[in-house]
């Protein structure tokens, strides 16, 4: 069984039927990770939680920690990540409460390292695909099982956060054709790929974004309602995917960084090689 990783709010651990809750904490070359991590098995399939913002919801978007998360997934054997997320809608057909599976990302972020391979030694992995079609079909499969209002596809456009977007911001990206906005997803995307791990979003949609006529009368307590409603949507849909994804036998990710790596492997730095050795030690020892 392949072990799959959940990346999300505090609480999404708990879903009925995870046995053997651990906590474990991990260490990294790039620091800590945003929390412990919680280790535990869903129908025999092993399971690697961890709270993106932390337990009680302490580390801002810009904050977090990305290369610590992602390593620390991979450093306890992931191949598959689904990353649950509150997103904010930029089409009228993507309703507060709704679920979406959107298939590409688009990067309005500025602060933050997005990529593993820095200080001496240079990789190039292809993300034309971000999502990984695999794991998606599998979790926009389960919603459609559960009979909850989803859809599939559609573009998630990163902002930096924290603020919320402009009105400006906001039409601006509709007139892009951008169907969702968030903070969160794109770096997490990046640092898996390079990490060879499968991704996929499973996006909660808490408002329309400040386009939208009726975002005057929406307030932070509607929206944290409507958060705290899907989080028990969201563990159902987790119930039913992470078994599936457990059984499957090829990730679209696996071998990212097969041709990716173009330093010189005599010139790059030791301590690096010894840094990154979960992520590139299959091609450089």
């Amino acid at each position: 069984m392949a072990t799959v990783g959940v990346i999300g709010g505090s609480g999404l651990y708990q879903i009925e039927g995870i046995e053997g809750i651990k906590e474990v904490a991990v260490k990294t070359p790039f620091g800590d990770p945003s929390d412990v991590f919680f280790t535990g098995t869903l129908e025999g399939t092993p399971v690697v939680f961890l709270p993106r913002h932390g337990r009680g919801h302490l580390v801002s978007p810009s904050e977090i920690n990305y290369r610590a998360n992602i390593y620390g997934m991979k450093k306890l054997g992931v191949e598959a990540i689904i990353s649950v997320s509150a997103v904010g809608s930029l089409k009228e057909e993507f309703k507060p409460m709704d679920f979406v599976v959107p298939e590409q990302f688009l990067d309005r972020t500025r602060t933050r390292v997005s990529t593993f391979f820095t200080d001496g030694i240079v990789a190039h992995v292809g993300f034309a695909d971000p999502v990984s079609k695999e794991i998606a079909d599998i979790v926009y499969g389960a919603a459609k099982l559960l009979k909850l209002n989803v859809h599939r596809g559609g573009t998630y456009v990163n902002m930096e956060g924290p603020q919320f977007s402009t009105k400006a911001e906001s039409n601006l990206y509709r007139s892009w054709g951008m169907d969702l906005i968030g903070m969160t997803n794109m770096t997490e995307a990046k640092l898996a790929r390079e990490a060879e791990i499968s991704y996929a979003t499973l996006a909660a949609v808490t408002d329309y974004d400040c386009w939208h006529p009726s975002h005057d009368s929406v307030t932070l307590e509607m929206i944290l309602e409507y958060l705290s409603k899907n989080v028990e949507n969201a563990k159902a849909i987790l119930k039913l995917a992470i078994p599936t994804v457990g059984q499957l036998k090829e990730f679209s990710a696996s071998e990212a960084l097969k041709f990716a790596i173009v330093t010189n492997r005599d010139l790059i730095p030791k301590q690096k090689i010894k840094d990154l050795e979960p992520i590139i030690g299959k091609y450089i020892k």
